[in-house]
């Protein structure tokens, strides 16, 4: 599994995390990229909330307190998924377009490990309009700025 990237280096990766079965694929197809490597895993949840204008400052508020709470509960989850890699590891969270935070990371990434492999890992859905891989999928093989790995 490995071949796939480059051999020389460590190996930085970007996974898009929601708590979703391609997710939890991705993510467990990044620790076994990781397996012997030096290098990290950073693990990216995404609110995508475009009617935030719309809504009274209350309903903002409590709109903020729930993405907190599914943050925590996908960090919760992804800390299970990965035990024993506690220094191998982050989480972060955001509010935006998943693909353009996952392209803002990984140039982020990339910058700051120049000479190493940085790549962008996503789970593909079934339930998606294409036919083999989801609209994030299909938006980040078009932006990534780094390689970028689908899991089926």
């Amino acid at each position: 599994m490995n071949a796939a990237l480059p051999s020389g280096g460590n190996l930085y990766l970007i996974v898009g995390y929601d708590g979703s079965d391609p997710a939890v694929r991705a993510l467990d197809t990044a620790v076994s990229l990781l397996r012997g490597r030096e290098g990290s895993i950073e693990v990216l949840y995404a609110a995508h909330l475009t009617t935030a204008e719309m809504l009274s400052p209350d309903a903002i508020a409590e709109v903020e307190e729930s993405f907190g709470e599914i943050a925590k509960d996908l960090r919760a989850q992804a800390a299970e998924q990965l035990h024993g890699r506690e220094d191998r590891w982050t989480f972060g969270q955001s509010e935006g377009i998943i693909t353009d935070i996952l392209v803002g990371a990984a140039e982020k990434t990339r910058d700051a490990h120049p000479g190493d492999n940085v790549a962008i890992v996503v789970g593909s859905s079934s339930q998606a309009r294409h036919r083999l891989v989801g609209s994030v999928a299909v938006s980040l093989a078009r932006h990534a700025p780094v390689p970028l790995l689908i899991v089926p």
